[in-house]
C-alpha cells in the first residue's frame, strides 16, 4: 500500500463537548467521521494550554522537554523545530502544508514556514478564519501527487463566543459539569454550542472535499483539539475536564468501522503511532508510545498511566498530574493555595464564580481522586484511609516520571525564555497587560 495522506484537523478549546461523545452539542460531520472511523474515549492532552498541547502532539515530547512551557505568542518556542513531525514526514517523501492555526511558532515571526518546516502555507492569518475550510478544500482539489500532510487548524470554540442562534436557545442548554445551572451559565454554554456548530460545518467542508477528490480512501484523518473548554476548572486545569480531548481517526491502518477504543491514549503518542503505521524509523527524541498494537488487536492497552503538566499560561502556575484508569493524582508546586484567575478566560461563568468568592476557594498542594466513584473529581481522598495505598503508588509514579524526563521543577521554578511575557498570578484577567519576565 502506498503511504497514506494525512489530514490533521484540529480546534481550540473543544474538549470532548461534541455529539460523538454523547453531549447535546450537535456535530453531524464529526459524528459521521466517528461512525466511519475510530473514536478514542480515553484520549488526553499533555498540557491543557494551547501551545504546549500542540507541541507535544507534533514533537512526541513532553512540554518541559520540547521547550514549549508557555504560549508561542508570548515568547515561547520549541527547543528544536527539527523535532516537528513535518520535518520527519518531509524526509520520508511527504509534501507538508499548513492551513490556519498552528500555535507552536509566533505568527508575528517572519518566515514561519521556514521555522517550522512546512513546504507550503495555504492560509495562516487568523483574520481569514471564515475562509480556512475553503482554502483547505482548494488545496485538496489540487493536491500534489506525492503523499501529503495537511494541517488545518480552526479557532472556533475559542473565546470570545459568537451569539447563539435560534438552534442554541439557552433555555434548553445544560452547562458542563462542574458548572452550576444558572441563566448566565446556560447562555454561556449556548455560545459554545454556536461555536461548535460552525466548527463542525467547517470541518465538514474539508471532509467533503476529501470525498469529492477521491482522496478519502487513502487519507488518514486525525481530528482532535488542544484541551478542555474555556470554563472555570476546565481549560488550564489538570482535572479530566481540562486534559480530556476528542480524538477521532479514520483511514488506513485499521482506523475504520465505527469502533470505540477505551485504551488510555495521550496526544504524545500520535507521532510514534504515525511512525509505526507508515513504516518510518521513530526519531530518538520521541517520548510517547505507539498505540498501533491496540488498533491491530494485539493489546488492550499500551500504557498504564499518562501524565500532564501546566507551567505558564497567561500566568505561571506550576503543577503536574498522573492518571491511571482508576486514579488521578495532582501536585501543585507553589504555595498560593488559591486559583490563578488570569489562567481562566473571561466569561459570564467566570464572573459568576468570582462574584461568589472563587478567589478565596482553597486549592490544596496535592489531590487524589478515585475516578470510578468520583469521575468529576470533587472529593479528594488525600486524608482518607481508602486512598492511602493509591496515594503512595501515584506519588511514586509521578516522581519517577519527573526524574526520568529531567523535569526542571525538580530544581526549582520553570525558567521562562528571554523576553517571555506573563501575567501577575495575583491578577484577575488574562487581558491585563503581561510583564516581560
Amino acid at each position: 500500500m502506498d503511504r497514506p495522506n494525512i489530514l490533521y484537523l484540529h480546534s481550540h478549546d473543544t474538549g470532548r463537548y461534541v455529539q460523538p461523545y454523547g453531549y447535546a452539542v450537535p456535530a453531524p460531520n464529526l459524528q459521521r467521521l466517528a461512525e466511519q472511523g475510530v473514536i478514542f474515549r480515553q484520549a488526553f492532552c499533555t498540557n491543557p494550554t494551547c501551545s504546549a498541547s500542540r507541541a507535544s502532539l507534533l514533537t512526541g515530547q513532553w512540554p518541559h522537554n520540547s521547550g514549549m512551557t508557555g504560549l508561542a505568542h508570548r515568547g515561547w518556542g520549541l527547543n528544536d523545530y527539527g523535532h516537528h513531525v513535518v520535518r520527519t514526514l518531509g524526509r520520508n517523501g511527504y509534501y507538508t502544508a499548513l492551513c490556519g492555526v498552528q500555535h507552536v511558532a509566533s505568527h508575528q515571526e517572519p518566515g514561519v514556514r521556514k521555522t517550522i518546516g512546512y513546504d507550503d502555507i495555504v492560509g495562516e492569518s487568523t483574520e481569514h478564519q471564515g475562509e480556512l475550510d475553503e482554502m483547505a478544500a482548494a488545496f485538496l482539489h489540487d493536491a500534489p501527487r506525492q503523499p501529503f500532510f495537511l494541517s488545518v487548524g480552526f479557532g472556533d470554540t475559542h473565546r470570545d463566543f459568537r451569539e447563539p442562534g435560534p438552534q442554541e436557545n439557552p433555555n434548553y442548554c445544560r452547562p458542563p459539569d462542574p458548572i452550576p445551572d444558572t441563566p448566565e451559565t446556560r447562555r454561556d454554554m449556548a455560545g459554545f454550542m454556536a461555536e461548535a456548530r460552525v466548527l463542525d460545518a467547517r470541518m465538514g467542508r474539508v471532509l467533503d472535499a476529501l470525498e469529492e477528490t477521491g482522496l478519502a480512501e487513502n487519507t488518514l484523518v486525525i481530528c482532535t483539539t488542544d484541551h478542555g473548554i474555556a470554563f472555570p476548572r476546565m481549560k488550564c486545569n489538570l482535572y479530566d475536564a481540562g486534559i480530556a480531548v476528542m480524538l477521532i481517526m479514520r483511514g488506513p491502518g485499521g482506523f475504520t468501522g465505527g469502533r470505540a477504543v477505551d485504551a488510555l491514549v495521550s496526544q504524545v503518542d500520535i507521532f510514534p503511532t504515525l511512525c509505526a503505521l507508515l513504516g518510518i524509523d521513530p526519531p530518538d527524541w520521541l517520548q510517547g508510545v505507539s498505540f498501533m498494537p491496540v488498533m491491530r488487536g494485539e493489546a488492550e492497552e499500551v500504557r498504564e498511566e499518562l501524565f500532564a503538566e501546566v507551567n505558564y499560561h497567561a500566568a505561571y502556575e506550576p503543577m503536574r498530574c498522573v492518571r491511571t484508569k482508576r486514579w488521578k493524582y495532582i501536585r501543585r508546586f507553589d504555595d498560593r493555595g488559591r486559583p490563578v484567575l488570569p489562567n481562566c478566560d473571561d466569561s459570564p461563568t467566570k464572573q459568576l464564580w468570582m462574584d461568589c468568592g472563587w478567589v478565596q476557594m482553597p486549592l490544596p498542594r496535592e489531590e487524589l481522586f478515585d475516578l470510578t466513584f468520583d469521575p468529576h473529581e470533587a472529593n479528594s481522598l488525600m486524608d482518607d484511609p481508602r486512598g492511602e495505598e493509591a496515594l503512595a503508588d501515584m506519588r511514586e509514579r509521578l516522581d519517577r516520571w519527573m526524574r526520568e524526563t529531567n523535569d526542571p521543577l525538580l530544581s526549582g521554578p520553570v525558567p521562562a525564555p528571554a523576553g517571555g511575557r506573563a501575567n501577575d498570578p495575583d491578577g484577575v484577567s488574562p487581558r491585563e497587560e503581561p510583564r516581560v519576565l
